[in-house]
């Protein structure tokens, strides 16, 4: 691929759904434990280590179903829906 070409980058419809429904299970569960989830999501997604997310509801093993590139795509493609 040259310089100048564009790559193009593809996520499955299935990896779209877990992405969304792991986030929002992730969300409650540091919610419930007092936690800025925001917060706690972005040090995960930042630096790669678990224990911004809590054991509490089995969230610290559901976060790492997924690449945090998936998890960043996800966002990404939400937050760009809700603009339009």
């Amino acid at each position: 691929m040259k310089d100048n070409e564009t790559m193009m980058f593809k996520v499955e419809k299935e990896k779209i759904n877990e992405a969304r429904e792991i986030l929002f299970t992730v969300y409650d569960a540091l919610r419930e434990k007092g936690y800025n989830p925001v917060n706690q999501i972005v040090g995960y997604i930042l630096s790669g280590d678990p224990t911004y997310i809590t054991n509490h509801k089995n969230a610290r093993s559901i976060i790492r179903r997924l690449e945090r590139d998936e998890l960043i795509e996800e966002i990404l493609r939400f937050y760009l829906e809700k603009q339009k």
